[in-house]
């Protein structure tokens, strides 16, 4: 154990965190998760409150390597704003609830809340004059993920989102972010002092994403397999990786090709009826959330990882997970040509000029054609991984970040 960790394990043994996420079921929750057992490793007790999800998320609770974790279930009613109002008004309702029930049980000095929605400020507020810290763990900028999934300028709901975002970033004792870009809006349309954000990047946990060896059945009896891992909501572009491989199969004639999709979200369904409209169904296999042991399986198959990401306000600024796992399994990636996407992936990606699927499809077969350089790419994207990107690298800066909240 180094002299940091050391430090905060030390001042840890006193300390109880209750960790917020509405986002996303805990124990899959990518970030929040890594967040969770890094804090309880240095000696802290964590609990978390989260939505339901996926069957082995169904319990009200349950405790997991020494986390206790709290469910509720959150309504799903469709993508309008009347869905997300009715969504977010239960989850906040509920995650206040189960705070109490958690500080009666468990007790918490520290609430750690992730975002979307930029809500739970409320509970921290309602926690300060008991002496709890409250960290803002911004994940995304909801204002402009309202922009995106409604296709909306500045309405006056948008208004309201920059409102509550400038109320987490004002009464938080410490705010978090994925990135350089994200810790920028912290600073400048928050107003935040410099010395109250530290960006923690998101990093490919390592003794999860362990190589293993590749299975060819994966690849539905073609050459190639093209993979996609993550959520599937309206921002994340899946659709480009159906439009690039139609292009590839009915357009140039390549029928060596598959694809597999791992994930869910609220545009699945559109997702798979667009993979119907394009004579896709033999080509595409959709797996839902799949364990982190079948992830590395699809991927040690794969061939090309695609990040479809497209340019669209906000994606420009986020630091995207499926990337690193790539990279951690050696895969070379296709994606679009953003700024923090490049700064993760670097020369392990090739990039395609934002949303132009043709450009997309011709970097897809620029790699199946190049054995070599696909292997090369691989290579360059583990060292990076190895380097800088892991989560044991990256989690460095949550310890900081800790120890400046409890000096």
């Amino acid at each position: 154990m180094g002299e940091l960790e050391e430090m905060v394990a030390s001042m840890a043994r006193s300390y109880k965190v209750l960790m917020l996420v509405e986002n996303g079921p805990v124990p899959l929750d990518s970030r929040v998760w890594p967040e969770a057992t890094t804090l309880r490793d240095q000696g802290f007790q964590v609990s978390i409150i989260s939505p339901k999800g996926s069957p082995d998320c169904e319990s009200s609770y349950s405790c997991i390597d020494g986390i206790h974790i709290y469910r509720y279930r959150v309504p799903t009613i469709g993508n309008t704003y009347i869905a997300y109002l009715v969504e977010y008004s239960v989850a906040h309702f509920m995650t206040f609830l189960l705070s109490l029930k958690v500080w009666l049980q468990h007790g918490f000095d520290v609430i750690h809340a992730a975002n979307p929605p930029d809500l739970f400020f409320t509970i921290g507020l309602f926690y300060r004059p008991f002496g709890k810290k409250f960290v803002f763990d911004q994940h995304d900028l909801s204002p402009e993920l309202l922009q995106v999934k409604f296709k909306r300028g500045a309405t006056p709901l948008h208004r309201l989102l920059l409102f509550l975002e400038w109320c987490s970033y004002r009464t938080a004792h410490l705010v978090i972010t994925t990135n350089l870009s994200l810790k920028q809006f912290a600073l400048e349309r928050g107003h935040c002092p410099p010395d109250k954000v530290i960006a923690v990047r998101n990093g490919s946990r390592l003794n999860y994403m362990r190589l293993v060896a590749p299975e060819p059945g994966l690849k539905r009896g073609r050459p190639y397999l093209l993979a996609y891992e993550g959520v599937m909501d309206v921002q994340d572009g899946v659709e480009y990786t159906l439009l690039a491989l139609h292009e590839l199969v009915h357009k140039r004639g390549r029928q060596d090709v598959s694809l597999v999709l791992m994930g869910n979200g609220s545009n699945l369904a559109a997702i798979k009826r667009l993979v119907h409209e394009l004579q896709l169904d033999e080509y595409v296999t959709f797996t839902g959330w799949v364990s982190r042991e079948d992830v590395a399986r699809y991927l040690a198959a794969a061939d090309v990882g695609l990040v479809p990401d497209p340019q669209n306000g906000l994606n420009e600024h986020c630091t995207l997970v499926k990337t690193m796992d790539y990279m951690a399994m050696g895969k070379p990636i296709v994606a679009f040509d953003l700024a923090e996407t490049r700064y993760s992936a670097q020369d392990a990606a090739l990039y395609a000029t934002p949303n132009l699927v043709e450009d997309f499809a011709s970097k897809i077969e620029t790699l199946l054609d190049d054995e070599a350089l696909r292997l090369r790419m691989g290579e360059l994207g583990r060292k990076r991984i190895d380097e800088t990107l892991s989560w044991e690298e990256t989690k460095k800066q949550l310890l900081f970040a800790y120890e400046a909240l409890l000096p």
